[in-house]
């Protein structure tokens, strides 16, 4: 289908819209495997010079296509275009007068070559929407008021250096290991430090152990996350998400060939043959290993649920933050709307301790929605988020996370389980044409309840946030039972209590030092603040930034 090969398959897009009639279209092609592939090779032979499934090129973007029109038809006009064209079929006019150039037919192909190649299309799940209106500034017309709180910050630590430019340490998460008082922190170039007396003391060099790791270029690369099992005292076992270049070695999750591999995402158990020594020896094994699309919006978050206890569910089950790896930027939508069996864009739940996952070096557990769906990866819990940069826990055990936006809305979602969370359709409470301009807004459309999104509990525009991270809640002071999470480049800081409505109103909040008020800006020399939070076994939180590795205590009292 070399020129060809379905440019009216995108005037459905433009006609089935206008129906007043909703059909099921696609009921009765093959979901086989084997024709799949053989439909994927006949189509990048024929097809791939004039359609992809990201956008219009030479012929109309085919993702979808099948879910839009009669698959006889589709059969047909393959096989001879011109005739549709002669019988002044609609849809061929239209892609005619659209594209200026008639598709040339394929009577060449067999009816099986025609059937694997439509197998094949069938794949790509993703409609581009049909969106009507715009809005692009002061979406939420609620501004982000000042409460007047200031609490006093004390210099706790300082990482070394690991660059001879900001960011001087590249720090991510500081918390302790459970049940103990021994905290610990990363920086994504080196590893993981223990802070002993306020010093910092390095426990696992994971880039002498793991060669391959990269954490350039910067953003979210390199040593990104990491959780200590709830067991460790006993079974010295805890978990690191490192980046690695792309192909370093076969993944487990993977996307179109079309697509390249920028680089991999890689989930690490470690075991200490003491889990008391302060330097890490033992061993380790590769549990999981995700291709990503770009340097951003991989892999963010490890974690254990801290209000699980032994016999629950979920104690001891690794809960994972994967963004969409920035595919929809690279208008690869149908990998980022997340309707098949991929795990991009999701919070995952696995069990490190089994062996029924993908690659039998994890399990899924039963309790996750999509256990045994074979329409879904049976690792998600939650799904249809662009950056899920943190996930945790209120004290009620409510799970939330949040998510970094694109151009316009920073957002703060409970998490259900089982539930859309809206990306890439979806920012905040407004419509986006992932087809489309990313910086353009809209409405949601009146018929909303159809597409099944969750909305989130907070949504911040960028005038007040531009890269929302979350941080913890406060246990004592003016602060208490707040939720307290702030804007990485800014520092800017704010607070919600989540128990007050199911609108939650967001306070903005300011820090003195040394007895005088100051900005995170001045407070760290810098413009980019890189802000993170971390805390300690009391519940103690800190103020951390990148740019010279400090970390900050937070004095409640």
């Amino acid at each position: 289908m070399k020129n060809v090969l379905l440019f009216s398959l995108a005037v459905c897009l433009l006609l089935v819209s206008c129906s007043p009639e909703k059909q099921e279209f696609g009921t009765d092609i093959s979901t086989a495997t084997e024709q799949i592939a053989k439909g994927k090779a006949l189509f990048e032979q024929h097809c791939s010079t004039c359609h992809n499934f990201n956008e219009d090129a030479i012929g109309p973007n085919l993702s979808g296509i099948t879910r839009t029109i009669d698959t006889d038809w589709i059969r047909q006009f393959i096989k001879n275009p011109a005739l549709a064209i002669e019988a002044k079929d609609p849809r061929a006019l239209e892609l005619l007068e659209k594209y200026k150039t008639q598709m040339p037919g394929f009577s060449h192909l067999s009816d099986q070559d025609i059937e694997d190649v439509i197998t094949f299309l069938h794949t790509f799940q993703t409609i581009p929407l049909q969106i009507v209106g715009d809005t692009t500034s002061n979406l939420i017309p609620e501004k982000v008021q000042d409460s007047g709180i200031r609490l006093e910050l004390e210099f706790f630590t300082q990482l070394p250096a690991s660059d001879s430019v900001p960011p001087l340490a590249k720090m991510t998460k500081m918390e302790p290991i459970p049940g103990t008082q021994r905290l610990f922190i990363n920086d994504q170039r080196i590893g993981l430090y223990e802070i002993e007396s306020q010093k910092p003391v390095l426990f696992l060099n994971l880039k002498e152990k793991r060669p391959d790791m990269v954490s350039k270029p910067g953003w979210a690369t390199g040593v990104g996350s990491f959780a200590f099992h709830p067991d460790f005292e006993s079974n010295g076992l805890f978990y690191t998400a490192h980046t690695e270049p792309g192909g370093t070695k076969p993944s487990d999750f993977g996307f179109t060939d079309s697509l390249s591999v920028f680089m991999q995402w890689i989930v690490t158990e470690w075991k200490a043959d003491d889990p008391k020594a302060k330097i890490f020896k033992g061993t380790d094994r590769e549990i999981l290993r995700i291709d990503n699309a770009s340097q951003a919006h991989g892999m963010q978050e490890l974690t254990f649920n801290p209000h699980s206890k032994k016999g629950d569910p979920d104690y001891g089950l690794l809960y994972i933050g994967y963004g969409d790896g920035g595919t929809a930027e690279k208008r690869f939508v149908e990998i980022s709307n997340h309707q098949g069996t991929g795990i991009y864009g999701s919070i995952l739940r696995i069990d490190p301790a089994g062996k029924d996952g993908k690659n039998g070096k994890y399990g899924i557990p039963k309790i996750n929605p999509f256990a045994g769906d074979p329409g879904k990866s049976g690792e998600i819990i939650a799904y249809g988020f662009r950056n899920p940069n943190r996930v945790f826990w209120d004290e009620q055990g409510m799970l939330y996370a949040t998510d970094i936006g694109q151009h316009s809305i920073e957002e703060i979602n409970r998490i259900e389980l089982g539930k859309f969370y809206g990306w890439p359709i979806r920012e905040g409470r407004f419509m986006i044409n992932p087809f489309g301009s990313f910086r353009a807004l809209y409405p949601l459309p009146a018929d909303d309840e159809k597409y099944g999104v969750t909305y989130p509990l907070i949504q911040l525009e960028h005038d007040e946030t531009v890269a929302i991270i979350g941080g913890y809640f406060i246990s004592e002071g003016p602060l208490k039972g707040k939720f307290v999470f702030g804007d990485v480049p800014s520092g800017r800081l704010f607070f919600a209590d989540f128990n007050e409505s199911s609108s939650p109103i967001v306070k903005s909040w300011g820090v003195t030092f040394e007895g005088k008020e100051i900005s995170m800006k001045a407070l760290v020399n810098h413009d980019r603040v890189d802000l993170k939070f971390g805390i300690d076994a009391e519940k103690n939180v800190y103020i951390m930034s990148k740019t010279e590795g400090k970390v900050f205590k937070i004095k409640e009292d």
